[in-house]
C-alpha cells in the first residue's frame, strides 16, 4: 500500500535527508518548511529521481495557527497522512535572562506545541486505521541540563519523555513512535543559534546523511529511541553515573558564548 510521508523542515538539514530516505521508498511526500523556493527545489529532485508525488507546503510554525491551517489544507486536497516527521526546530545560545523573550517562546512553540499539535491532529487517524507511525527528530540534549541554551535542550527533554510515552500508549495498535536524537551534526543549526557570534565548535560532527539513514531505520525497525554515533551513545549515559553538578558545569563550558 502507498504510504504517505509528512515531514516537517524538509527544506535543509536532517529534514531534507529524512524526505530522501522516504523518497527512496517509493513514498508520497508532504514537505513543509518556510521556504518555498528550497522546497520547491528538493520536490522537483525527488519527484525526477524516484517518480514520485510530492507536496509542497509553505509554513511557518512558530505561528500557534500553522498546523491547524496545514492539517485543513491537506483535507481540502484529500490527502490522508500515514507517517508524521517532527523534524522542525531551532535553538539560542544565551543565557536565559539576556535572550528575546519572544524568540525563546518561539524556541517552545516550534520544538514543543507544533510537534504537539501536529501529533494530535493526525495521530487518532493513524490509530483507527491501525496503521502508521510519528517520527520525532530529538536530540542528544534531550538528555542533559542546558545552560546558555536552556529552552532549546528542556524543549527536547519534552520530545524524549513525550516520544517514550506514546510508545507505551501505543503498544498493540499499529502505530509506532521513535526519538531520534543526534548529536552534534554538520547542518546551520549552530550557526542559526549563536546568531552574530562566530566562534567555531572544534567537534566531531556526523553528517545530515548519516543522521537521517539511522533515524530511518530505527522507524522500520520499531525503535522507540535511537541515538546515531558511538560517542553520543556514551554522551547520554553521563547524566546516570557523574553527579549533576558535574553535567551541568560541563554543559555550560562546552555551550559557553566566548
Amino acid at each position: 500500500m502507498k504510504e504517505t510521508v509528512f515531514i516537517t523542515g524538509a527544506s535543509s538539514g536532517i529534514g531534507l535527508e529524512l524526505a530522501r530516505c522516504f523518497a527512496a521508498e517509493k513514498s508520497t511526500l508532504i514537505l513543509v518548511a518556510r521556504s518555498a523556493a528550497a522546497l520547491e527545489a528538493l520536490a522537483a529532485e525527488l519527484r525526477g529521481q524516484h517518480q514520485i508525488e510530492v507536496h509542497v507546503i509553505t509554513a511557518d510554525l512558530a505561528q500557534p495557527e500553522s498546523p491547524q491551517r496545514v492539517v485543513d489544507e491537506l483535507k481540502g486536497r484529500g490527502i490522508m497522512v500515514d507517517v508524521l516527521v517532527n523534524n522542525a526546530g531551532f535553538g539560542l545560545h544565551g543565557s536565559f535572562a539576556e535572550l528575546p523573550l519572544a524568540r525563546q517562546l518561539e524556541i517552545i512553540q516550534v520544538n514543543v506545541a507544533s510537534l504537539v499539535a501536529l501529533t494530535g491532529l493526525f495521530l487518532p487517524a493513524m490509530v483507527e486505521r491501525r496503521r502508521g507511525g510519528i517520527l520525532n527528530v530529538g536530540s542528544v540534549a534531550g538528555f542533559l541540563p542546558g545552560p546558555n541554551m536552556a529552552i532549546y535542550y528542556a524543549s527536547k527533554a519534552f520530545v524524549q519523555s513525550f516520544s517514550e510515552a506514546l510508545f507505551e500508549e501505543l503498544r498493540g495498535t499499529g502505530v509506532s513512535v521513535t526519538n531520534l536524537c543526534p548529536g552534534p551534526t554538520e547542518s546551520n543549526f549552530f550557526k542559526v543559534a549563536r546568531g552574530h557570534r562566530s566562534r567555531e565548535l572544534q567537534i566531531a560532527k556526523m553528517s545530515t546523511d548519516e543522521v537521517a539513514r539511522a533515524g530511518h531505520r530505527a522507524f522500520r525497525t520499531g525503535q522507540c529511541v535511537k541515538v546515531p554515533g558511538t560517542k553520543n551513545r556514551l554522551l547520554v549515559q553521563l547524566p546516570r553515573i557523574l553527579p549533576r553538578m558535574v553535567v551541568r558545569r560541563s554543559v555550560a563550558k562546552y555551550n559557553k558564548l566566548k
